[in-house]
């Protein structure tokens, strides 16, 4: 929620709980903070973000609030944390991940349940490898083999190589992941601020007229893109989708007025009427005892669960 203070050009933001698996309510709330934004003057714009009110924030709110404070400051404006604001539980937090580091408090992160807060506005295939290898699933929370886990992150990988080629977003690519021990579950959010998915595919005047569902059906299809070269590109995410099927895990897109799911009963498409002017990819892995792998690894031993 959003208020305004006595000051012409000074705001308030008393950001609500997000929950490790969000409502559909706590992410429509989340979107809205950034749609009252983005209605405020653009320069000169200060913004105090006070969390006496915020008794939980998951990966996915991190992620969303460090690319909104970014996105503040790319307006000539500015963010300031109350930090005394935050409950113990969410300072802890936000300090093993880095998020506080990465905005000015001097509390370095470490090792523990989170996968670090991540922000780039340059595309480095390496520096997004070694994230995903080895901030995400290469913790020992699922038990993948090497080389299941390199072609994993490889198909997460093109996540954020669309994000930085198709968002048109100046502040680039935000992300934060969690491992939550009593929901057995790892999460990655991958979030960028710039124009959707659905917008970008009807840029193609062969698809001004596809519905958002459609949009982001033909955005997920191998192959497919609006850059135009000779290069196939597309959300071709067939490992991952395996991965995630034979896991019961699941993953969730939501840009402009469209909603991807996918999980062990296949890929959903949905119109909905939360609209976020961006792109949030969650991906959710459960952290059960099964052990994966690809099946060119072993020649079918007992007792593992073979991956092909």
């Amino acid at each position: 929620m959003l208020f305004r203070l006595d000051s012409d050009q000074d705001y308030i933001l008393y950001p609500g709980s997000v929950d490790a698996k969000p409502s559909v309510y706590q992410l429509r709330r989340l979107f809205n903070d950034l749609e009252e934004i983005s209605r405020l003057p653009d320069s000169d714009l200060v913004i105090t973000v006070d969390f006496r009110y915020c008794r939980f924030l998951n990966h996915i709110a991190v992620a969303y609030l460090g690319g909104l404070a970014r996105l503040v400051e790319s307006r000539n404006g500015r963010i300031v944390f109350d930090w005394k604001t935050l409950p113990k539980n969410i300072h802890a937090n936000l300090a093993q991940n880095g998020f506080l580091f990465n905005f000015g408090c001097d509390r370095f992160p470490w090792d523990g349940n989170s996968v670090p807060y991540w922000n780039s506005c340059q595309h480095d295939p390496k520096d997004v490898g070694n994230y995903l290898r080895h901030k995400w699933l290469g913790k020992g929370w699922v038990n993948v083999s090497q080389g299941l886990g390199n072609a994993i992150a490889g198909n997460v990988s093109e996540i954020y190589l669309n994000a930085f080629e198709h968002s048109q977003s100046e502040i680039g690519v935000f992300s934060c992941g969690q491992h939550y021990p009593t929901l057995r579950s790892l999460h990655l959010a991958v979030i960028d601020f710039g124009i959707g998915i659905p917008t970008n595919v009807r840029s193609l005047p062969e698809n001004a007229s596809f519905s958002a569902s459609e949009t982001l059906s033909w955005a997920f299809q191998p192959g497919t893109t609006t850059v135009q070269d000779d290069i196939p590109r597309g959300l071709g995410l067939s490992v991952l989708q395996e991965f995630i099927t034979k896991n019961q895990g699941s993953l969730e897109v939501f840009s402009n007025d469209g909603w991807v799911t996918v999980n062990n009963n296949g890929v959903s498409y949905k119109d909905t009427d939360i609209n976020f002017p961006g792109t949030l990819v969650n991906i959710e892995v459960q952290c059960d005892e099964k052990y994966y792998c690809l099946a060119s690894e072993v020649s079918s031993p007992t007792g593992r669960l073979l991956f092909s």
